[in-house]
């Protein structure tokens, strides 16, 4: 193909995807490399697209044309303003429910930056939006994943406890991608995870988690404890008084028997924890209901031994 040919293809424009050129900072996910596009048989378009994190696998499609793929995900402070908000949210919806992964991708990094530039606006249709983000987490395209892992991870920041209602099948999915063998999702995922104990309240949120460590995946339980083990510190020595150490004490002991050491690590510091709570003052603990008591009221015996070996080396 002779380079005029070539200069004049790069003019061309795909029907229904916009397009932009613009680096990160700009606030948009994908660019195309040189503005190269090549036209192929039967009138599809093979198209490069500069990633960050390294390269897609080359896909075939059933009509034997093979798409090369790349993508570049945005940090959160290198998201900029929209300058269309109203326009942006008005086919919001529409755009999320796109089969189209480059404008889903965009329309997911919309939503970050209307909620962080734009918190109200989004408050409205945010029940909508969190279960467009589950869906988008179930794609089993890569980059969606972890496009709308990252979106996860926004909405936590910003809307704090008012995402509690939507919360539940959100948190089974970053649990279920922090589990994954696919390193750069579970990453993602685990610090979406991190945002959610940082920023949702630990006495709405462990609630929701409490069912996850019975989860009959090892792992779902694994990330659940490491999320419960985070969240219950925050409460504070009064809020976990409130909130019960009898409770507490119970999940830990459960945990220390898992058969996954990252769930009975996240135990072991919780019952850190719970014993440095019990032992602070004000107000003391009664004469007569010392640790030891108070595990042996609340603990099977061999729970209790196990607790007492590690807070005292009781026996």
């Amino acid at each position: 193909m002779s380079g005029k040919a070539l200069r004049d293809l790069n003019t061309v424009a795909i029907p229904g995807l916009e397009r932009k050129t613009e680096s990160s900072s700009k606030g948009t996910l994908i660019k195309s490399q040189n503005g190269q596009m090549e036209n192929l048989e039967n009138g599809q378009t093979k198209i490069h697209v500069p990633m960050v994190c390294g390269i897609l696998n080359e896909e075939v499609g059933s009509n034997g044309v093979e798409t090369v793929n790349e993508v570049e995900y945005i940090e959160s402070e290198n998201l900029t303003e929209l300058t269309s908000v109203d326009e942006s949210l008005s086919t919001l919806l529409v755009r999320l429910e796109s089969k189209d992964w480059v404008l889903l991708c965009e329309s997911l990094n919309n939503v970050r930056q209307i909620a962080i530039y734009h918190k109200e606006k989004l408050l409205d249709m945010l029940a909508s939006v969190v279960a467009m983000v589950v869906k988008s987490l179930k794609n089993p395209r890569s980059a969606v994943c972890k496009t709308a892992i990252m979106t996860s991870a926004d909405i936590f920041k910003v809307y704090c406890d008012q995402i509690i209602d939507s919360l539940d099948p959100l948190l089974l999915q970053l649990l279920l991608k922090s589990s994954q063998d696919k390193k750069f999702v579970c990453d993602a995922a685990e610090r979406a995870l991190v945002s959610m104990t940082t920023w949702v309240s630990p006495s709405q949120l462990l609630p929701k988690l409490q069912p996850y460590l019975k989860h009959r995946n090892p792992r779902i339980r694994a990330k659940a404890s490491l999320c419960f083990c985070r969240s219950v510190p925050q409460l504070g020595v009064d809020g976990i008084r409130d909130y019960g150490i009898d409770k507490l004490i119970q999940v830990a002991a459960a945990q220390l028997n898992d058969q996954l050491p990252e769930s009975r690590e996240a135990a072991r510091k919780l019952v850190v924890e719970l014993h440095s709570v019990f032992m602070a003052a004000p107000p003391p603990p009664p004469p007569d209901d010392s640790w030891e008591g108070f595990c042996r009221s609340k603990l099977s015996p061999l729970s209790a031994q196990a607790i007492l070996r590690l807070t005292t080396g009781g026996n």
